[in-house]
């Protein structure tokens, strides 16, 4: 099933995401925290592809898993900076034929240097290259703050819109903490004719480790509420774990109750945080 029909329903979406393994060896592992988050029955499944698309293989085959023996719709990662076009047109044609109809089309990190080695540099250009390749529900990444990159809010919000126009069937949005700054950025887009639906991407944060990480990732704003969770329960393993994912779960809330239908949950692999969440919002979901 195409994610865009899925939207089309109007009813609550809850989706979550997996990364595939680095090594053969841990593939096992990923495989039964796959599985067990298919148990529950997600709207649909994401399946990153890894750094410079180093775990795609794997990509593909857990996509084409989900969908095969767990009857789950999978929406399958492809980013594009350290690709050719023919890699690219190679692994839509393998997508295409393990059945997989929907890809999250990325841009990818640029290297360390600064150099890209591809024929893209833009995520809005294997939109339109993948708008021929198939018939593919297409998915592009937005950010609330704004790219680490943009020189401003609104020239993020014009390359945005680019991407859109080149065939984006949805969007998936970066983590935020702060739910007001996902409304506030809804409502430029919307001005600017960004129409596609919006999919919510929250992050339960389980350790102050993780969290120390994403901050220097991409800086992201955090309310002094959260704040007061991390200093208060952040030395306390067992306790900020629950704490991020109730956290998580009162973002979710809130977004479903002002009309935001559709969110896609950075589950990391994470069956435990997954089934939380998932068995806390049970009547709101129904």
């Amino acid at each position: 099933m195409k994610i865009r029909e899925i939207l089309a329903q109007e009813k609550p979406v809850l989706s979550f995401e997996v990364f595939p393994p680095k090594r053969e060896d841990a593939y096992s592992s990923v495989e039964r925290a796959v599985t067990e988050i298919a148990g529950l029955s997600p709207s649909f499944m994401s399946v990153t592809y890894g750094a410079g698309g180093g775990t795609s293989r794997y990509t593909a085959k857990i996509a084409a898993e989900l969908k095969k023996n767990y009857g789950v719709t999978s929406l399958a990662h492809l980013s594009c900076v350290s690709s050719t076009k023919e890699e690219v047109r190679e692994m839509a044609q393998k997508l295409k034929e393990l059945g997989i109809e929907n890809i999250l089309a990325l841009r990818g990190d640029i290297p360390a240097d600064g150099n890209i080695r591809t024929d893209y540099r833009y995520a809005s250009q294997l939109v339109h290259d993948l708008k021929s390749m198939g018939d593919f529900c297409i998915g592009g990444a937005c950010y609330p703050e704004g790219h680490p990159e943009s020189p401003s809010k609104e020239r993020d919000i014009l390359y945005l819109k680019e991407k859109v126009d080149a065939g984006c069937d949805f969007l998936t949005t970066q983590m935020f903490f702060d739910n007001n700054i996902l409304y506030n950025f809804l409502y430029r887009i919307r001005e600017k004719g960004i129409t596609v639906p919006v999919i919510a991407g929250i992050m339960p944060v389980t350790n102050a480790k993780q969290m120390r990480r994403i901050l220097s990732m991409s800086g992201t704003y955090l309310p002094t509420r959260f704040k007061a969770i991390l200093d208060k329960f952040g030395d306390n393993p067992a306790a900020m774990k629950q704490a991020g994912i109730a956290y998580a779960t009162e973002q979710i809330i809130d977004l479903i109750a002002n009309d935001i239908h559709a969110v896609h949950v950075y589950s990391m692999n994470k069956p435990d945080v997954a089934r939380q969440i998932k068995t806390s919002l049970s009547e709101i979901l129904s």
